[in-house]
């Protein structure tokens, strides 16, 4: 018989199945709570994380982005592209996966599936910044883009902001029928709207998550009222943003982390020396967020790696007893580890080969 894996050989591998399992096992809603939290719980710390730029493989259709960081103990990477042409194919613009590694050994620990598991925490990041940065008590609010982030959107706004009515539009109507048919039955005034225009209406909050590939004006100027929070999460790489530029320098301005964000994010439109805030500063309690009720707050998230291992951390916590993983065998792990020769020849002596 050829050699069994080791335990420390084996690693949990989380499917798209069982990432469904494990989010309908938690719930829609108390898993973006969770994960809210979790990510929250990491920029309070911070300075623990190693942080650099993606590094990203840019082409005309897209980019492909590797997102590493570590805590020292921890090592966490997401593969993710971004392709905004797949959708005519019938594809998906965003898919991914994740890994987390013992920093001590260099042995993974978790591989999963980052697709669904990337939704739930853009999400999760958005609501964590409209937490410390939207309107106190704010309720509605306008979900402009309808496509695969809008719902997750919109749920964990409900969830950990306490949003009751969410505005839709899209320059697509069949999205916004079915963002409006997704939503029903989750307790939140659903309004299908006819432009950008009247999504924004009398909305506090507005997320614009788009995915066309160029400088876009999504929202101009005269749209945007004093004393409303703008999530604007469509904007992620060079050469695409969604908002006038003249929005911006109404605003005060919060990113994850600028040597990334001035490259992919809004601020791109801006000189290198406009000043932001990071938002870990906000949640730490070292920097204002809200100064006052008519200030226009906008986060520009382009998302940063650092949410990804919070996300990575809250899936490795939550499958304990779950039975939502299987193992797999991806590490060589000879009885001897000087000799990965000599376990490759004995499982060719036992028939092993293909």
């Amino acid at each position: 018989m050829p050699q069994a894996p080791s335990d420390r050989a084996l690693i949990p591998f989380v499917s798209v199945e069982n990432m469904m399992r494990l989010v309908h096992h938690v719930g829609i809603e108390p898993a973006l709570v969770e994960l809210t939290d979790a990510i929250e719980a990491d920029f309070r710390r911070w300075e623990s994380f190693d942080k650099t730029p993606r590094v990203a493989s840019y082409s005309r259709e897209g980019v492909i982005e590797l997102m590493p960081t570590s805590d020292g103990e921890i090592y966490g990477f997401k593969y993710v592209n971004g392709h905004p042409r797949n959708m005519a194919e019938g594809l998906q613009t965003v898919t991914a996966f994740g890994l987390l590694a013992d920093v001590a050994t260099g042995y993974p620990l978790l591989l999963t599936e980052m697709t669904l598991l990337t939704a739930l925490r853009t999400a999760a990041t958005s609501a964590m910044a409209a937490r410390h940065l939207a309107p106190r008590g704010a309720r509605v609010m306008a979900m402009i883009g309808n496509g695969a982030q809008a719902e997750f959107q919109a749920l964990a706004m409900k969830a950990v902001v306490g949003i009751e009515t969410v505005r839709l539009w899209d320059i697509d109507p069949k999205a916004t029928a079915k963002t409006a048919r997704n939503l029903a039955g989750s307790g939140l005034d659903v309004v299908c709207c006819p432009s950008s225009q009247a999504a924004v209406e009398g909305a506090e909050i507005i997320t614009i998550c788009t995915a066309d590939k160029q400088y876009a004006t999504i929202l101009t100027d005269n749209m945007i009222g004093d004393g409303v929070h703008i999530n604007a999460i469509g904007g992620d790489c060079p050469g695409k943003t969604e908002l006038a530029r003249d929005i911006l320098l109404r605003s005060d301005i919060f990113v994850e982390y600028p040597p990334q964000t001035r490259i992919e994010g809004e601020i791109q439109q801006l000189d290198a020396d406009h000043p932001v805030t990071e938002l870990w500063r906000v949640v730490r309690g070292e920097a204002a967020g809200r100064r006052d009720a008519r200030r226009i707050t906008l986060f520009d998230s382009v998302g940063f790696a650092v949410e990804d291992f919070s996300a990575l951390r809250w899936v490795r916590d939550r499958l304990p007893g779950t039975g939502f993983h299987q193992p797999i065998d991806i590490i060589a792990d000879p009885d001897d580890p000087r000799d990965l020769f000599g376990m490759l020849r004995r499982a060719g002596e036992r028939g092993t080969r293909p």
